[in-house]
C-alpha cells in the first residue's frame, strides 16, 4: 500500500501545550504528552481527548509518556536536575505515583521505554565522559544505574535528543538501542542482556551540537532505521537516516527523506514498511529504508501505531493530534 493510501485525520486534544509524547496502547486507547506537565488520553480512538493531572508538575515537560496497556503509563519529564522524573499510573491516569526523581545536577533524562510490564530502561545525556542509562525489573518501584564498567566511554557532550521520546528501542525480552548525537559523531549503543552490559556502533547521520539520531526502531532483532538530522535545519535532507541488517552492529545510509525527522516506527505486521515523521512532514518506505516517499499532510513531533494496526497518531505544536490510516 503506497503512500497515497495514507491519510492524516485532525483531532480535538482540547489543549494548546506542545506535544512531544503519544503512545498507543490499542486502536482506541492513546495516551500524549508534553509542556507544561500535559498528558491527555483518549479511550474512544481519538473522537474525545481527555485532560489528565499529576500534582505539582505545572512547570514539567513530559516529552515521553509510554503506556503498558489502557490503564498502565509512565510519564518522563526531562530537564536539568530534579526536573527529570518518571510518574506512574495503573487506574487510567485517575493517580499517578512518583517513581523516580533525579538528583544529578548534571544529568539530563531524555527518553525511557519498556520490554513489558516489569522491565524498562531510561536514559540521560553523558554526564563527565560516561552514559548514564537506567533499568528497572519491577515495574518502576525501584531504577538502577548501569555502572560505568559495562558501558563505553561517551564522546564529549554526547547525549540522546529529547525530541519524541523515541531513541530508544526494545525487542523480544532482552535486545535494546539507543541512539544518540551532539558530539562528533551520531552513535547507537546496543544491549542484548537486558541493560546489563553495552556496545556501541559509529552510524553516518550528520552530526553537530544540534544534529545526530532522534529516533530508533527495530522490526527485529536484526532489522533498524535510526533517523534524525540537524532540528535547526529541518529543510536539509542530508544524511538523516540510516539502517542495518545485523542488529545495530554496522550501519547504512538511507536517502530520499524530505528533511529533518524526528520519529520513525514500523508498520506492525508488514515486514519492510516504516514511516518516518517530522516538524515538516513525513515519509514513507515499504522496502525497508531503500527508497520514501512523501505523505501529504501536517508534520508532528512524535508519532505511534497501535499494536498490531495501520492506525497511528502524530502529536505536534499547539496540541495538534493527528490520527494516520494506512
Amino acid at each position: 500500500m503506497g503512500a497515497a493510501a495514507i491519510s492524516w485525520q485532525t483531532q480535538t486534544s482540547g489543549v494548546t501545550a506542545r506535544l512531544r509524547g503519544v503512545s498507543a496502547a490499542s486502536d482506541r486507547v492513546v495516551w500524549a504528552s508534553g509542556a507544561g506537565g500535559t498528558v491527555v488520553r483518549t479511550e474512544d480512538g481519538g473522537t474525545t481527548w481527555r485532560k489528565l493531572t499529576i500534582p505539582d508538575t505545572e512547570k514539567l515537560d513530559f516529552r515521553d509518556v509510554d503506556a503498558i496497556d489502557a490503564r498502565t503509563a509512565y510519564a518522563l519529564s526531562i530537564g536539568a536536575g530534579s526536573a527529570s522524573r518518571i510518574y506512574k499510573t495503573v487506574d487510567a491516569g485517575a493517580h499517578w505515583t512518583l517513581q523516580f526523581t533525579n538528583d544529578d545536577p548534571k544529568a539530563f533524562y531524555d527518553a525511557m521505554t519498556f520490554w513489558d510490564t516489569d522491565h524498562g530502561l531510561a536514559v540521560s545525556d553523558s554526564v563527565d565522559g560516561t552514559f548514564v542509562i537506567l533499568t528497572t525489573r519491577d515495574g518502576g518501584a525501584h531504577w538502577a544505574r548501569v555502572p560505568a564498567e559495562a558501558l563505553p566511554p561517551a564522546l564529549p557532550n554526547e547525549g540522546a535528543f529529547a525530541g519524541s521520546g523515541t531513541n530508544i528501542a526494545v525487542v523480544g525480552r532482552d535486545r535494546a538501542w539507543i541512539g544518540t548525537g551532539a558530539s562528533t559523531r551520531s552513535r547507537v549503543l546496543r544491549t542484548s542482556d537486558g541493560g546489563r552490559t553495552w556496545s556501541i556502533s559509529d552510524t553516518p547521520l550528520v552530526t553537530s551540537a544540534s544534529a545526530g539520531i532522534f529516533s530508533v526502531a527495530f522490526r527485529d532483532a536484526a532489522h533498524g532505521i535510526v533517523v534524525g538530522g540537524d532540528y535547526r535545519k529541518e529543510t536539509d535532507p542530508t544524511d538523516v537516516a540510516a539502517v542495518t541488517s545485523d542488529g545495530g552492529a554496522s550501519w547504512t545510509i538511507s536517502t530520499g527523506l524530505s528533511g529533518f525527522r524526528s520519529v520513525v516506527a514500523h508498520l506492525p505486521g508488514d515486514s519492510a514498511s516504516w514511516i518516518a515523521v517530522g516538524p515538516k512532514g513525513a515519509d514513507v518506505t515499504d522496502n525497508d529504508g531503500k527508497t520514501w516517499t512523501k505523505v501529504e499532510g501536517d508534520g508532528y513531533h512524535a508519532f505511534s501505531f497501535a499494536p498490531k494496526s495501520r492506525v497511528g497518531w502524530g502529536v505536534g505544536e499547539q496540541g495538534r493530534i493527528g490520527k494516520l490510516t494506512w
